[in-house]
Formats: structure tokens, C-alpha cells, sequence
């Protein structure tokens, strides 16, 4: 007799958001790290996970959208002007990715964003996302997210206009220890995934949805908006501090390693 049937798994459309008008860091998604352009990590990324379907880039330049080709990424479509401004919200950028890869009659059942300025997520990450999203049926998705190295519950003021220091959470002097303050997760943009059907149905933010925590390193959590979050990229890399599984030998210059599983 044969076993139970394994469960159907979902089709993963991979969305790499890579807007060209960059201000902070101009061209900062085609500048080097580690020997690549930036955008091709997250692409490589992508091609190193057999749970992606497919993988698209969502731009608006020509430049960014042949590097993109040539590292192996689909790029159907030129985002349109309307969804390539510096007030753009993200949201609707994706709405309109998961409609034009739809258009040829494909259909998917999650929608996985990798923002190519957070490069140091891992295979084991997105596996784990979408374990994580495929076990729990009443969430819309899942967010990572990481520790930051201070708690904003016990060490956040603002300036109370005057000049004098407020607590920014009021409660903070009913912890008599640092250890006894709940933790606290930021929001690190490293990796997102929805269910299509939430990405479709929602019109205004995602956070509206009903979304899971899945915790990565703060160490693997830098997301590059200037030449300063670049720059202690590379040194996290150079340093073997993260290493990447698509890079030769695992990090730049660097012994190979497998990627590991971080637990949460």
C-alpha cells in the first residue's frame, strides 16, 4: 500500500522590488558587493531555493533590469512611472508585480518579497518562512524580524519641548532590571512572504493582516540606504561575520559553508 499523499506544495512567485531613482545611494542596486551587483543577491538567493517558482524583478530602469536578466531573473514587465516615485508605498508596487506575472494564466499561492538592499538573508531562511506560513492557515504572512541591540521599551526618550527628557514609553521605570523588559523586534525588511489571496484582497498595507514573526540575526538584518550601511556590508563579508552560500567558498574569500537554520 502507498502512503499518505504528500501535501501539494504552494507556488512561490518571488518579487525582487529594484526602484533606479535611488537618492540615498545612487545605483546602489547594480554597485559591487563582494564581486556582485547588489540586486544579483538577492537573485541568487532565489535560484538557491527549489520552494520559488519563479522569480521576477520589478524596476523601472533598463540598466537595472539587463543586470538583472543576466544573474537569471525574469523582468516581464517595466514598472510603470506612477509606481517608481520616492513617496511610492511598497504595497501597491507588489499588487501590480502579482498582477502582470499572472498575466500569462499562471497563478500563485504566495507572494515572497526579497528587497535586494537586505542581501543577507539565507535558503534556510525562506524555507523556514514558507514552513512557517504553509502551517499556520489563519495567518496572511510572515515578516522577519530581529532583536535590535538596545530595547526601545527601556531606553527610548523623546525631547518633551523644552528640551527635557521624556520616556517614550511612559512604563519604563516599573522595570527594575533591564532583564525583566519584554523584548522587543524591529521590523528588518529581510524577508517577507503573503498568501496571494491577502496580497489581492488588501488595498491599503499589509500590516493590516494578520502576520507572523520569524526572527533572523540583527547581525544578517542590514539593509543598505547609504554608502555607510554598504560599506559595514562589506566588512561583515570581507570578515566572514556573514557568509553566503552563492558566493565562491561561501563568503567572499572565505572557506565554504552550508547555510544553517536559525532557530526562533
Amino acid at each position: 500500500m502507498s502512503g499518505p499523499a504528500k501535501p501539494e506544495q504552494p507556488s512561490v512567485l518571488a518579487v525582487i522590488p529594484a526602484r533606479g531613482g535611488s537618492k540615498g545611494l545612487p545605483g546602489k542596486n547594480v554597485r559591487e558587493l563582494a564581486g556582485l551587483p547588489l540586486i544579483a543577491h538577492s537573485i541568487l538567493l532565489a535560484r538557491s531555493c527549489p520552494e520559488i517558482t519563479r522569480t521576477i524583478v520589478s524596476t523601472d530602469s533598463k540598466e537595472i533590469a539587463a543586470v538583472a536578466r543576466e544573474h537569471g531573473a525574469e523582468v516581464p514587465f517595466l514598472r510603470p512611472a506612477a509606481l517608481a516615485g520616492d513617496e511610492t508605498a511598497m504595497w501597491p508596487v507588489l499588487q501590480h508585480a502579482l498582477t502582470e506575472a499572472c498575466r500569462d494564466g499562471s497563478d500563485y499561492d504566495v507572494l515572497l518579497l526579497l528587497d535586494p538592499t537586505s542581501p543577507a538573508r539565507l535558503p534556510a531562511d525562506v524555507a523556514a518562512v514558507l514552513a512557517l506560513l504553509a502551517g499556520r492557515p489563519e495567518a496572511d504572512g510572515v515578516v522577519a524580524v530581529s532583536e535590535p541591540h538596545f530595547n526601545p521599551l527601556w531606553h527610548a526618550v523623546v525631547d518633551g519641548g523644552d528640551g527635557t527628557m521624556q520616556l517614550l514609553n511612559p512604563d519604563a521605570s516599573s522595570y527594575g532590571r533591564r532583564q525583566d523588559v519584554p523584548r522587543v523586534f524591529r521590523i528588518n525588511a529581510a524577508l517577507y512572504a503573503w498568501r496571494t489571496s491577502f496580497v489581492r484582497a488588501e488595498s491599503a498595507s499589509w500590516l493590516k493582516g494578520r502576520n507572523l514573526l520569524y526572527e533572523i540575526p540583527e547581525l544578517r538584518a542590514v539593509h543598505v540606504d547609504s554608502l555607510e550601511d554598504f560599506t559595514l556590508l562589506e566588512l561583515y563579508l570581507r570578515e566572514g561575520l556573514i557568509e553566503l552560500p552563492w558566493l565562491a567558498g561561501g563568503r567572499a574569500g572565505g572557506p565554504g559553508t552550508a547555510p544553517q537554520r536559525d532557530s526562533t
